[in-house]
C-alpha cells in the first residue's frame, strides 16, 4: 500500500512541478493592470453592505447585493482606494499592486455615531475578541490533517489547545475546559456531536463546512448571556447568503469536497424581495494513508461523508424563511495486526510487542435539520426570529480483539553481540477487549429570540435582546463492554477459584427529559469627544425536569476606549456566573450507572484584557491580551483517554483555572495576515473529602499531601502560529505554515487516579505543518491565454503539504501493561509521523 502511494504521489508530484513551471511561464508581464476584490461589511455585526461604493481615482463601482466587489486597477503605481456607504464612515487605503496580481481586500466599515470622520478605526465592539469577525478565505489553504474547520481555532482563538488526540482530532480545549464545554452555533442553531467516539482516528467530519462559511467569531470566556449553557467557549459561525452562482471542487490524497451556491431573483433590480438562495456542500474524507504511519499496524478502512445544505427565501426586505440540513456518516473498520514500540532511556530500554487477532467496526450516523423565520423591521429597530431544529444520532461500536503481548528489556551495551535484542522479559500475557455498544439520541427544540434598539438619543444607544428555548432529549443507551487481562497465564485480578474480568459494563438505559432556558440582556453604547464605551448586562436561566434544578446566572461585560491619546488602545472587563447542566455523558459514571441527583457544574469568570492597534513598517497589527480567573464548583471530574472523556458521574470536586492569553496578528508580509498565540495556564481541582497524595523524590515510600491537583486539561504553556508568505516577485506562489508547541497534559494510574491523581505528564507536544500553494489559473489571464485548458475556472490552486515536517513522535495516550506482581508500565501510543499530501482546488 505504501509503495503504491509513493509511486502514485511521485507521479502526481511530477505533474504538479510541470504545471507550476508552465503556469509561471504564462506571459502576464505585458499586462498593465492588477485586480482588487473582496467583501464590504459592517464592523459591529459582520453583516454585508449591499451596493457599497468603491472609488479608485476616476473609476467608481458599486458592490453587489452581497457586498462583493471586483475591479481592475492600474499596476505599479500608488493608488488611493476609498470605500463608502450611507451613514457609515469612509475607509481610505493607500496601496500599490504589481502587474497581474490579484489582491483580496475585505473591508469593514463602522457606523457613523458622530459627525467626526474616522478613517480606518475599528468600532469598540469590533475590538472585543468576542465580536471580532475572522475572514475565512485565507484559512482555506491552511494544511490540516482532519479537514475540519475547528483545527484552525488554535491559531485564531485565544486560549485554545488541541486535545490529546492531536492532529487526528478536531476537538479542542479552551482555558482548562474539556471538549464537551464548547458551544458551536451555525446561523444560531446549536450543533451537537456524537457521544461514543473514543479515539482521534475514529473522528469524521464535523458540521462546519469552510466552503459555506461567511464569517466566524469566537469567545474564550466571559461571553454574553445570549449564548447557551456551557462553561468554556462559544464558536459562532454565519453561513453565506449567495447572490450569484459559485462553485468549487477540492481533492487530495485525504479526500475531497464540492460546493454549489446561487440565487434566483424574481426582480434582479430588487434582490431583497422574492429571492431564493441555495447553499450546498458535500465532503468526503479517508484517513487510511495517514493511519498507515502509526505504530499499530493493521488494515484500516475509513469512510467519512458529509452532506449539508441551506435554503432561504426572502419574501421582502423584512421577512425571510430559511432551512438547514445535514447528514453525516462515519465508518471506521480496523483489523489490527502487530504493534512494536520501543521506549526507555539510553541505559534502560524496553520493547513492547503485541500480536493481535479480531477486529473493530464503528459506525456513527448523525443528522440535523432546522427551520428559521426571521423578521427585521428597520423602521422600528426590531428583529425577531422563530427557530425549530432536530438532531439525531445512531451510534454503535463493536470490537472483539485479543492482543498477546510481551514486554522485554533490550540490551543497551554497544559492545554486546546481543545489542538491541530482548535479553529478559518483564511481562507477557493477553488482553482481551470486547464491546457491543449502541446509542441512539434525539434532541428536539423550539426557540425564539429577538432584539429592540429602544434608545437612540444623542450619542448613546441601547439595544435589548431576549430569547427563550424549549428542548426535549431522548437517549437510548445499551452498553455491553468488558476486558480481560492475564499475565504469564494468570488472570488479573488473580484468584485461585475464579476467573475475573477487569472491567464489566452492562447497561440498558432510556432517558426522556425536558429543558427550559432563556435570557435577557441589554447593551448600552456611548461615544463622545473623550471616549467610546460599551456596557452589556444580562441574566440567563434554565430549568431541567430531570433533577428539578433552577439556575440563574448574571453576566456583565464592559469595554472602554479613550480618544485623543498617542496609543490606539481599548480595555475590557467581564465577569459572570456560568453553568453547564449535565448532558448524557456527565450523568453516567465509569461503571455505566446513572446519577439522578447530579446538578449542573458552575463557575465564576473574571476577565480583564487590552487591545492595541499599531503600525509597524507601514502595516497594521493588533495585539490582544487577556488575564482570567475561573472559580469552579459542583465539578464533575473526568479522565481523558485519547479523545474519550470518562466522567465520574457525580459532583465530587471544586477547582480553579487561571492564566494569561496573548495574540499578535497582522500582515508580517504585505497582503498576507499571520497569527501568533501564546498562553500560560494553571488548571487545578480537588476532590471533596480526599487527601490527594504525591510520592516524594527522596523516599518513594513517603507521601506529601496536595491541596489541589492538575486537571486533565492542565497545560502550563501553549504556543501556536499561522504564518503566510509569498515569493517576492510573484504573489501567486504562497507558503502557509502552522506551528504548535505545548507542554504535556497530565495523567494518572488507571484505577488509582483519585488519591494519586494525575501525578504524571505526557511529553510536550510540538508539530509543524507546512503547505506550498501555487495559483495555476486566474480568470483575469483569459485575455493573454484565451485557449488555456483551465479557462472554464475562476481560480485553480495546487498545494503541496507536508504534515509533521519535523517527524516528531507525539503521544496520544498510553497502553497500560500490568505484570503478575501488579506492576504497571505505560506504553505510549504515538500520533502520525511525516506525511506528504497533494491538494487541488478549483473555483467556478
Amino acid at each position: 500500500m505504501n509503495k503504491y502511494l509513493s509511486k502514485q504521489f511521485f507521479g502526481l508530484f511530477n505533474i504538479v512541478i510541470i504545471a507550476l513551471c508552465w503556469s509561471s511561464a504564462v506571459d502576464t508581464t505585458n499586462a498593465q493592470s492588477a485586480t482588487l476584490l473582496g467583501t464590504i461589511s459592517d464592523q459591529s455585526n459582520g453583516e454585508v453592505l449591499p451596493f457599497a461604493v468603491v472609488e479608485v481615482g476616476e473609476k467608481v463601482i458599486e458592490a453587489d447585493a452581497d457586498g462583493r466587489y471586483e475591479l481592475q486597477v492600474p499596476a505599479n503605481q500608488p493608488l488611493k482606494v476609498i470605500f463608502s456607504f450611507l451613514n457609515y464612515t469612509s475607509d481610505t487605503l493607500q496601496l500599490q499592486l504589481r502587474t497581474g496580481v490579484r489582491r483580496q481586500l475585505d473591508v469593514q466599515l463602522s457606523r457613523r455615531l458622530t459627525q467626526e470622520v474616522v478613517v480606518r478605526d475599528a468600532t469598540l465592539a469590533e475590538r472585543d475578541p468576542d465580536n471580532e469577525k475572522v475572514n475565512v478565505q485565507p484559512l482555506k489553504l491552511i494544511p490540516t490533517v482532519s479537514l475540519n474547520f475547528e483545527q484552525v481555532l488554535s491559531v485564531i482563538g485565544l486560549g485554545v489547545n488541541a486535545g490529546t488526540g492531536g492532529e487526528l482530532s478536531s476537538q479542542y480545549s479552551v482555558r482548562g475546559g474539556n471538549y464537551d464545554e464548547n458551544l458551536i452555533y451555525v446561523n444560531d442553531f446549536e450543533i451537537y456531536r456524537p457521544f461514543l467516539i473514543r479515539a482521534g482516528q475514529q473522528e469524521g467530519l464535523n458540521f462546519p463546512n469552510i466552503d459555506l462559511i461567511r464569517d466566524i467569531s469566537f469567545s474564550s470566556g466571559g461571553f454574553d448571556a445570549k449564548y447557551g449553557d456551557k462553561l468554556s467557549s462559544v464558536l459562532n459561525i454565519n453561513y453565506k447568503r449567495p447572490d450569484s452562482v459559485r462553485a468549487s471542487v477540492g481533492m487530495s490524497l485525504l479526500g475531497g469536497s464540492a460546493h454549489l451556491e446561487g440565487a434566483v431573483f424574481q426582480n434582479p433590480k430588487n434582490k431583497s424581495r422574492n429571492a431564493f438562495r441555495y447553499l450546498l456542500g458535500a465532503r468526503y474524507k479517508t484517513t487510511e494513508y495517514l493511519l498507515g504511519s502509526l505504530d499499530l499496524q493493521g488494515e484500516y478502512l475509513t469512510n467519512f461523508f458529509d452532506f449539508q445544505g441551506m435554503l432561504s427565501y426572502d419574501f421582502n426586505e423584512r421577512w425571510q424563511l430559511s432551512l438547514i440540513g445535514n447528514y453525516n456518516s462515519s465508518s471506521y473498520r480496523f483489523k489490527p495486526d502487530e504493534l512494536v514500540s520501543t521506549l526507555g532511556l539510553i541505559n534502560f530500554a524496553l520493547r513492547f510487542n503485541v500480536l493481535f487477532e479480531g477486529q473493530e467496526i464503528d459506525q456513527f450516523n448523525t443528522y440535523m435539520s432546522g427551520v428559521a423565520l426571521t423578521n427585521i423591521n428597520q423602521k422600528n429597530n426590531t428583529f425577531f426570529k422563530l427557530m425549530a431544529s432536530r438532531y439525531g444520532s445512531q451510534e454503535n461500536e463493536r470490537f472483539d480483539i485479543i492482543g498477546r503481548y510481551e514486554l522485554g528489556v533490550l540490551e543497551t551495551d554497544l559492545g554486546s553481540s546481543d545489542f538491541g535484542e530482548v535479553v529478559s522479559t518483564l511481562g507477557a500475557g493477553t488482553e482481551h477487549s470486547y464491546a457491543r455498544n449502541y446509542l441512539t439520541s434525539t434532541v428536539t427544540n423550539v426557540a425564539h429570540k429577538g432584539g429592540w434598539e429602544w434608545d437612540k438619543s444623542g450619542s448613546t444607544t441601547a439595544f435589548l435582546q431576549w430569547g427563550a428555548k424549549f428542548q426535549n432529549e431522548q437517549i437510548a443507551d445499551r452498553l455491553n463492554e468488558w476486558e480481560r487481562l492475564d499475565s504469564a497465564g494468570y488472570s488479573l485480578i488473580y484468584d485461585t477459584d475464579s476467573v475475573f474480568l477487569r472491567e464489566v459494563i452492562k447497561t440498558d438505559i432510556e432517558l426522556n427529559s425536558n429543558r427550559l432556558s432563556g435570557y435577557v440582556q441589554n447593551t448600552w453604547n456611548g461615544s463622545d469627544s473623550l471616549r467610546d464605551w460599551s456596557l452589556t448586562a444580562g441574566v440567563r436561566a434554565q430549568y431541567w425536569d430531570f433533577n428539578d434544578e433552577v439556575i440563574l446566572m448574571p453576566r456583565l461585560r464592559f469595554l472602554y476606549k479613550p480618544k485623543g491619546g498617542k496609543r490606539n488602545v481599548s480595555y475590557k472587563l467581564a465577569a459572570g456566573l456560568y453553568h453547564q447542566p449535565p448532558f448524557y455523558r456527565e450523568l453516567r459514571d465509569q461503571q455505566g450507572n446513572i446519577n439522578t441527583e447530579i446538578v449542573a457544574q458552575k463557575s465564576a469568570h473574571f476577565v480583564a484584557g487590552t487591545t492595541i492597534d499599531f503600525k509597524l513598517v507601514g502595516r497594521n497589527f493588533r495585539f490582544l491580551s487577556e488575564a482570567y480567573y475561573k472559580q469552579l464548583w459542583d465539578v464533575i471530574p473526568y479522565d481523558i483517554d485519547n479523545v474519550r472523556i470518562r466522567y465520574y458521574g457525580d459532583n465530587l470536586a471544586t477547582g480553579y483555572v487561571t492564566g494569561l492569553d496573548m495574540r499578535l496578528n497582522g500582515e508580517l508580509v504585505d497582503g498576507a495576515e499571520s497569527w501568533i498565540n501564546l498562553s500560560f495556564m494553571r488548571a487545578r481541582e480537588s476532590f471533596t473529602e480526599v487527601d490527594h497524595k504525591l510520592r516524594t523524590a527522596e523516599n518513594l515510600d513517603t507521601f506529601s499531601i496536595q491541596r489541589t491537583v492538575p486537571r486533565p486539561t492542565d497545560r502550563l504553556f501553549n504556543l501556536s502560529m499561522f504564518f503566510q508568505d509569498y515569493l517576492p516577485q510573484n504573489e501567486n506562489f504562497k507558503v502557509h505554515m502552522m506551528l504548535t508547541v505545548g507542554s504535556g497534559f497530565p495523567f494518572g494510574l488507571p484505577e488509582r487516579n483519585v488519591e494519586y491523581r494525575n501525578v504524571y505528564r505526557f511529553k510536550s507536544y510540538h508539530r509543524v505543518d507546512i503547505g506550498f500553494s501555487a495559483l495555476l489559473w486566474n480568470e483575469t489571464w483569459k485575455n493573454k491565454n484565451p485557449k488555456h485548458p483551465l479557462r472554464p475556472f475562476r481560480n485553480v490552486w495546487a498545494s503541496l503539504e507536508v504534515f509533521n515536517m519535523l517527524q516528531v513522535a507525539n503521544t496520544a495516550s498510553n497502553t497500560w501493561v500490568k505484570t503478575i506482581f501488579l506492576q504497571q508500565y505505560a506504553i505510549p501510543n504515538y500520533l502520525t509521523s511525516r506525511r506528504i499530501n497533494l491538494r487541488f482546488r478549483f473555483d467556478f
